[in-house]
């Protein structure tokens, strides 16, 4: 992985992580989605979004949920 993926990585799990826990994991998923569409610039997104169509090694469950409602 680059650098710049291992950063975002990095990042989206902490907000996955820390994001407060919904009634269900697809909500608190939702919910981290909402945080990244109005917090990261889209070349974050889209990187973010090929990863995870890559496969999206790393990222753990709510994070990868989240990847993929981008």
């Amino acid at each position: 992985m680059s650098s710049q993926i291992d950063t975002l990585v990095k990042m989206i799990n902490q907000i996955a992580d820390n994001a407060p826990r919904q009634e269900t994991p697809e909500a608190t998923a939702e919910a981290v989605a909402a945080h990244l569409k109005k917090f990261w610039a889209k070349p974050m997104k889209q990187e973010m979004r090929e990863y995870i169509k890559a496969g999206g090694v790393g990222l753990n469950e709510v994070a990868a949920e989240a990847a993929l409602r981008l």
